[in-house]
């Protein structure tokens, strides 16, 4: 005669619930400079455009424009761009808000999670950090990379670099990545929160939301078909390229814009910070800061929605560089808008994703 089943194991039950899951947060942003000096600047710009994902083409014209043209010249304008923004006891922007981040999302998370920050390039290190998250026996690990709209060069090469680092482990680590949140409830009414007391302030003729621009050839190799991007020229009112980030950065925008009650023809999107001969997406920012003035618009305020962190592109390239170019081309005023960094609303935006993402893990069942 068979056994009855056992369908209540009360041991084992109890193993079960004496063991807490602990869940590891690493959240990832680009990097920076150890310090404003052309060597350490030289050193991040190595490896940041040494990356096939940023620099798209070939290893050998790679390797000859980074050595010949880039490293031997930039790096010293760099530097002294980030010794603009430098702070003399905490350093680069993007490292104490990232920290700062860090910091409150632990707190708002609590005991049951380890959160550890790292930089894509540069300090602290994804290795470092995979690292802690594997010393404090963490059972799973939620990747969150802090871009909001997905590009390669980004998000892609932070996600790239983390499964590289895990799977060289013996004990490969359980990983589950926040994909891009570029309509996340939590981001949009975070920067909503920031963004709508400066603008009352400031009472702007018109809005920019300047983004990071990439090269055209970035977006089309997002849509290998070739049937949607740079189609027509509405092609990113929708997202039929879903990795598109230019159509990412579109929606955004339209969603910040209602939310802040900007009508379509009071805002601009636009994209900043392009390099090079090659053909980058468009419209261009610093093209529309000669452009507005003619127009009639004399008070602008200019807000980034692709970083999550205020950092050397927002404050020393918008906050100083482009306001001079406005008060150049004629305009009055320019604001830029702050971003998130560690507002209590991102903190908290953060943690809402982390553990979204944790709650997808289902436990075993027990018979």
């Amino acid at each position: 005669m068979l056994p009855a089943r056992r369908w209540l194991d009360i041991p084992s039950l109890t193993r079960h619930l004496a063991h807490v899951t602990r869940h590891g947060l690493l959240l990832i942003n680009l990097g920076t400079p150890d310090e404003p000096t052309t060597p350490a600047v030289r050193r991040y710009l190595r490896e940041f455009l040494g990356d096939p994902r940023v620099l798209d083409i070939n290893a050998v014209g790679r390797a000859a424009l980074l050595n010949l043209v880039i490293l031997p010249t930039r790096p010293a304008r760099s530097a002294a761009a980030y010794r603009t923004v430098w702070d003399a006891e905490r350093g680069s922007p993007l490292m104490y808000h990232s920290k700062d981040l860090a910091a409150g999302v632990a707190a708002k998370l609590g005991d049951s999670w380890q959160v550890e920050l790292a930089m894509r390039y540069g300090k602290p290190s994804i290795s470092d950090a995979i690292t802690k998250l594997e010393q404090a026996e963490v059972d799973r690990i939620v990747v969150l990379p802090l871009f909001p709209q997905y590009a390669s060069s980004s998000t892609g090469t932070a996600v790239a670099r983390v499964m590289e680092l895990a799977g060289e482990r013996w004990n490969v680590p359980a990983l589950d990545f926040v994909p891009a949140f570029f309509d996340d409830d939590g981001f949009l009414s975070a920067f909503e929160q920031v963004a709508r007391p400066v603008l009352a302030k400031a009472e702007p003729d018109h809005v920019l939301f300047s983004f990071h621009g990439l090269p055209v050839r970035h977006i089309t190799k997002t849509d290998p078909a070739g049937a949607h991007c740079f189609k027509t020229e509405s092609c990113c009112d929708t997202l039929a390229n879903p990795h598109c980030y230019r159509a990412q950065s579109y929606a955004t925008a339209r969603s910040l814009a209602k939310r802040l009650a900007l009508p379509a023809e009071k805002f601009t999107v636009c994209f900043q910070s392009r390099l090079g001969r090659t053909p980058w997406i468009q419209p261009y920012t610093d093209v529309l800061l000669d452009e507005l003035p003619k127009q009639g618009i004399k008070k602008l305020a200019v807000i980034c929605p692709a970083f999550v962190a205020d950092c050397l592109e927002t404050i020393e390239e918008i906050g100083m560089r482009a306001k001079e170019q406005w008060h150049a081309a004629g305009g009055e005023a320019l604001t830029l808008v702050p971003s998130l960094n560690a507002t209590q609303p991102w903190i908290e935006a953060v943690a809402a994703m982390a553990e979204r993402h944790a709650a997808r893990k289902t436990l075993p069942q027990v018979h």
